[in-house]
C-alpha cells in the first residue's frame, strides 16, 4: 500500500504523506493508518476523473442565503440562456437584444419593468452570459428583510457587533466577490444605506459592522426596481448619485399587455407545468378562453398570468381549460379611482384598509420604509405593510409619464 502512495503522490516513506488530488487540493495524512491513506487518494482521484468526465459542475441552489450556483462556462449559444424567457414578440426580443450586448461586460446593469414582467430571470441571463457564469449568482430583496438587519444582510457583521449577533455573519457583498450581486427592489433602499450602497458600487471596498477591517472587492452588480426611480431622485426620495450609478445600462423589460402576442405561448407553457404538477389532463384551450386571457388588461403581468391558468387546472374538470377571469368574485385594488371612491360607508376595519394604505402611500409618495415612509405613519412594520399591500393586490400606479423611462 505504501508502494501505492509513493507512485501517486511521489512521497517518501519518511515525511508525512502530502496527498494532491485531481481538483487541485492538498490535504497532510499523518496517521499511520495506511489503509486509510490509499482509501482517501482512491476516492479522490476517483472524484477527480468523474468531475473532468462531467465538463462541468452541476447547478444547486441554496436558498437560506440567496447564494445560486450555476454551471461553468462552456461557450453555449445565447438562447440556450433565454429558454426560461417565453415569448418571441419584438419588445421582448429588443429587451433580449440588450442582454446580449451588455452580458459579457462587467458593467452595472439597471433592469427596470413592472412586478411581474420577469426582471429574476432576465438578471439570471445576464449572469448565465457572462464571464463570471461559472461563479454563484447571489441576490438580495431589500423588501423581503426587515429594515433593521439591511445593513447587517448586505455588508456582514462580526460577532457580538449586534443583539443576538452569536456569530460572525458573511454579507451578501462578500459572498458575491467575483460574482454577480442581484438586488431586488432597489427602489426600496432606505435613504440611510443608499450613502453606504453607493460608497461599496464606487470603491469596491466594504468594511462589516463592528470591524475595522477594510475588504476589497470585486461585483458585478445587477440591479431591478418596479418604480421610476428618475421621479424619486426629483422628489428628494432617492440621491441622484446612487441612481447615476446604478443606471449605467438601463434595460426596460415590457408589460404582458405591450407584447400579447406572447401570450398563448406563456399559456401553454404554463398549463404544462400544472397539469403536470396536479396530475390532471388538460386536453385543449378553447379559443373563447384563449381570447379573454390575450385582451386581459394583466395589471400583475405574468406572475398574474401563471397564478390565473393554475386557477383555471384547479377548476378543470373535463379536459378543458376554462375561462377563469369572467367569475372572478375578487380583484385586485383598482388604483384608478381616488382612494375615497374605495373606501365603504360602513365596515370593518379590515374593510377600510386599502383606502388607509392608498391614501398613506400617496401622501409618502409611495414610499414604504423609512422615517417618513408610509410604513412609519401606520404604525406598522415595512414588512408587515408590503405583505397587506400583495394582499390586498396594491402596487404603484404607472401613469403614461412614467412609463416613459
Amino acid at each position: 500500500m505504501l508502494e501505492k502512495c509513493q507512485d501517486l503522490n511521489g512521497c517518501d516513506k519518511e515525511a508525512a504523506p502530502e496527498v494532491a488530488n485531481g481538483a487541485g487540493l492538498r490535504c497532510v495524512i499523518r496517521s499511520p493508518s495506511l489503509f486509510v491513506l490509499e482509501s482517501l487518494v482512491r476516492n479522490q482521484l476517483r472524484a477527480a476523473i468523474r468531475s473532468r468526465e462531467r465538463g462541468k459542475w452541476r447547478g444547486r441552489s441554496v436558498p437560506d442565503d440567496g447564494l445560486t450556483q450555476y454551471s461553468s462556462c462552456d461557450q453555449r449559444p445565447a438562447e440556450s440562456e433565454f429558454e426560461q424567457i417565453i415569448g418571441s414578440s419584438p419588445a421582448l426580443k429588443l429587451a433580449l437584444g440588450e442582454v446580449e450586448c451588455i452580458a459579457p461586460t462587467d458593467s452595472t446593469v439597471l433592469i427596470l419593468g413592472e412586478t411581474g414582467t420577469g426582471k429574476e430571470l432576465v438578471a439570471r441571463a445576464i449572469h448565465s452570459l457572462s464571464s463570471r457564469c461559472g461563479r454563484p449568482f447571489v441576490k438580495l430583496n431589500w423588501a423581503a428583510i426587515p429594515f433593521d438587519l439591511l445593513e447587517s444582510e448586505l455588508l456582514g457583521h462580526q460577532k457580538g457587533a449586534l443583539a443576538g449577533a452569536i456569530a460572525q455573519k458573511i454579507g451578501r457583498f462578500e459572498m458575491a466577490d467575483k460574482c454577480t450581486l442581484f438586488l431586488d427592489e432597489v427602489g426600496d433602499i432606505p435613504p440611510a444605506l443608499q450613502t453606504k450602497l453607493l460608497h461599496v458600487l464606487q470603491e469596491q471596498e466594504f468594511e462589516r459592522l463592528g470591524n475595522g477591517r477594510t475588504h476589497k472587492v470585486d461585483v458585478r452588480l445587477v440591479a431591478a426596481t418596479n418604480l421610476n426611480l428618475d421621479k424619486m431622485v426629483e422628489r428628494g426620495q432617492f440621491r441622484s448619485d446612487l441612481y447615476y450609478r446604478l443606471n449605467v445600462f438601463p434595460i426596460l423589460l415590457p408589460a404582458l399587455r405591450e407584447r400579447r402576442e406572447d401570450i398563448p405561448a406563456l399559456v401553454s407553457h404554463f398549463v404544462k407545468i400544472f397539469s403536470h404538477r396536479m396530475k390532471k389532463r388538460v386536453d385543449g384551450i378553447p379559443p373563447e378562453t384563449m381570447s379573454a386571457f390575450q385582451w386581459h388588461s394583466w395589471p400583475g403581468n405574468i406572475r398574474e398570468l401563471q397564478n390565473m391558468v393554475e386557477r383555471a387546472i384547479i377548476l378543470s374538470h373535463d379536459g378543458m381549460l376554462h375561462n377563469p377571469l369572467h367569475n372572478r368574485r375578487t380583484g385586485p385594488v383598482v388604483l384608478s379611482l381616488h382612494p375615497t371612491q374605495l373606501a365603504p360607508s360602513s365596515g370593518t376595519l379590515e374593510d377600510s384598509d386599502p383606502a388607509l394604505i392608498l391614501e398613506t402611500l400617496e401622501e409618502a409618495g409611495w414610499v414604504v420604509g423609512g422615517p417618513h415612509g408610509a410604513a412609519a405613519k401606520l404604525g406598522l412594520k415595512r414588512t408587515t405593510l408590503l405583505a397587506k399591500m400583495r394582499r390586498l393586490g396594491i402596487s404603484r400606479p404607472i401613469t403614461q409619464e412614467e412609463t416613459r423611462w
